[in-house]
């Protein structure tokens, strides 16, 4: 047991290289994917992830089922990643080159097609993400960004002076009604008061 456990099944150099390798690919890979692949994800990717996943989890550890092969793989890319975000943090241009740029999808109010398109995006699942962040629609959004690790981040619309002044318009409107609802109320129970309940015919003997 304790050789199955702590016996490597492939040599340590051949294991490192292979995680190396399956590392890189994945930054290419998702790069070249886009940034939907990231933070926008549908079931058709979700299942492309899963099967990617377990396709590249074989490409590591090859022929080696060993615990000290798994420590070794999973040890490598802790320690690979590290050394990636510590290059990235003090080297900005080729994390921009890497990460890529935030992307408009919304300006001024209005949806950029192209940029949908690009990123292979569709307005329905747009929406579904404004609706996600407590927005009522497309209607209501200024500005949409999709950001480098995939996130889609809404801006609200601020209402013009015309809207405000309108709303203000409606509301005291509403209030006057309510008001006025209020005031033929009281005025009907006083006139009840003061008819006073209706008198019958005399009793005759």
């Amino acid at each position: 047991m304790a050789h199955d456990l702590f016996t490597l099944g492939i040599p340590v150099g051949e294991k490192l290289v292979r995680t190396f390798a399956v590392y890189t690919f994945l930054l290419v890979g998702l790069r070249l994917a886009g940034k939907r692949e990231l933070g926008q994800l549908n079931p058709f990717d979700l299942v492309v992830l899963l099967l990617l996943s377990n396709t590249l989890q074989n490409a590591i550890i090859g022929e080696d089922n060993s615990l000290a092969g798994g420590i070794v793989g999973a040890t490598t890319l802790l320690i690979m990643n590290w050394l990636v975000v510590r290059y990235l943090y003090t080297h900005p241009t080729v994390a921009r080159w890497l990460e890529g740029d935030a992307d408009v999808l919304i300006r001024d109010g209005a949806v950029l097609e192209r940029r949908l398109q690009r990123e292979l995006i569709t307005k329905e699942e747009l929406e579904a993400a404004a609706r996600r962040q407590g927005l009522e629609g497309l209607q209501h959004v200024e500005t949409c960004r999709l950001e480098v690790g995939g996130a889609l981040t809404f801006v609200q619309k601020l209402p013009t002076d015309d809207e405000v002044r309108h709303r203000a318009v409606l509301a005291r409107l509403d209030a006057l009604a309510s008001a006025h609802a209020d005031l033929h109320a009281r005025m009907a129970s006083l006139e009840a008061r003061l008819v006073g309940p209706p008198t019958g015919p005399p009793a005759q003997r």
